[in-house]
């Protein structure tokens, strides 16, 4: 979907693919035909745009065959569908029974990264449409924080790697004309796992060509306040690459037993639900938490925060859990959806952009609780169109003219 700012730019919104992991071509293909046209026809568009995710198996076989390449994007083009953007974090396995710490492999220390991430950058240039000249990638913001911290080696192998990517980029963009862009995407439980925690990496590679990629959930799972950290981001000279519209799971008040009920039902075995609380007043720290700076309380997964005291619960806990944008849970819990709006509004609310791609992520609907989940193709498409609904009237109340 495409939407024209006051400043006379295009701004672009899509959906991740994510949604429905595909390991292969075929896969990939089953998608388009499966899910993503069926979106677009419940919205009365001629044109969807998509946030593509390929894995390395559906990549390689792309980038080993050019017309396959060709293939996809006639079909892409006769189904009605545009890509822009490609989700690069996940590499394999992300429709696996158990993804939680795998996703976050292989990091930007192993080569097997730069190698997936430029894969990623030559077909995104022989995909977008012919009237576009930009697109986007978001990818791992550098690794899991373990054992990249205590890896004297790790941040330097890093920065080399993202330096080489930023060249690749470079020379792709002279042959082809289309200029392709990278945004690390703060994440907790990271190395980058806040805005702040991107300057200095990003400053050090130093690159126009890599940025960040603003992700609402994240960001609001983090408790960074959204002007803060884009006023911090302007100030570096960090470019927001794109941004994912997702919200995440809000506890105001975790001490009740309704309320650790209520969470313990979000608690499943597929994803990784990293949980975080903002304490007033420092504490000692507790069994099973782990250490954060700006005053953050956290635990890696949702389970261990509801199952005993791993953290202080006198102040609201968020958990990463993306929850549907248009249905928060039921009460006693709720979601990020302001956070989401305040970001908006900064983003592409102002007079010049501060980012074009953004792009709907609630790649957790399998993963709701049974009452929540969608139980066939026909809801979930209608699931996801409810989200880029809301998300369009979003960015037209803020001032943004949606196109055919």
């Amino acid at each position: 979907m495409r939407f024209r700012h006051p400043d006379g730019s295009i701004v672009h919104l899509s959906y991740c693919t994510n949604v429905h992991p595909a390991e292969t071509l075929d896969g990939v293909r089953a998608q388009l035909r499966d899910h993503c046209e069926p979106v677009r026809r419940r919205l009365g568009r001629d044109r969807l745009g998509i946030g593509l995710w390929l894995a390395r198996d559906a990549a390689r076989a792309l980038i080993n065959d050019p017309a396959e390449l060709r293939a996809l994007r006639a079909e892409l083009d006769s189904r009605g569908l545009e890509v822009v953007t490609l989700n690069g974090f996940p590499y394999e396995g992300f429709g696996a029974d158990e993804v939680k710490y795998r996703v976050y492999r292989p990091d930007w220390t192993e080569p097997e990264r730069l190698a997936h991430t430029t894969d990623l950058a030559r077909l995104l240039a022989a995909l977008l449409p012919d009237d576009v000249t930009e697109g986007t990638i978001s990818t791992l913001p550098l690794a899991w924080r373990t054992p990249y911290a205590t890896d004297p080696g790790a941040a330097r192998t890093a920065r080399a790697a993202l330096t080489t990517l930023a060249q690749r980029l470079d020379a792709l963009a002279e042959l082809t004309g289309k200029s392709i862009r990278i945004g690390l995407e703060p994440e907790p439980g990271c190395t980058v796992e806040t805005t702040a925690d991107a300057i200095a990496p990003l400053t050090d590679v130093g690159h126009e060509r890599i940025g960040i990629c603003v992700d609402t959930c994240h960001l609001a799972t983090s408790f960074e306040d959204p002007d803060t950290a884009l006023d911090a981001l302007t100030a570096a000279g960090i470019p927001v690459v794109k941004s994912q519209l997702s919200a995440a799971l809000h506890a105001e008040h975790p001490h009740l037993p309704e309320v650790r009920t209520a969470l313990a039902a979000f608690a499943e075995p597929r994803f990784l639900h990293q949980t975080r609380t903002l304490p007033q007043a420092l504490e000692p720290t507790r069994p099973g938490e782990i250490p954060l700076a700006a005053g953050l309380r956290g635990t890696d997964d949702l389970d261990e925060a509801v199952a005993g005291s791993a953290l202080p619960d006198s102040t609201p806990w968020r958990a990463h859990f993306h929850v549907p944008l248009h249905a928060p849970p039921a009460p006693p819990l709720t979601s990020t959806l302001p956070v989401l709006r305040a970001t908006l509004a900064r983003l592409v609310g102002g007079p010049v952009p501060l980012t074009r791609h953004l792009e709907v992520e609630t790649y957790t609907w399998q993963a709701l609780p049974a009452e929540l989940r969608p139980r066939t193709r026909t809801q979930l498409a209608d699931g996801i169109a409810a989200e880029l609904t809301l998300a369009r009237d979003l960015l037209v109340d803020l001032g943004l003219k949606e196109l055919p």
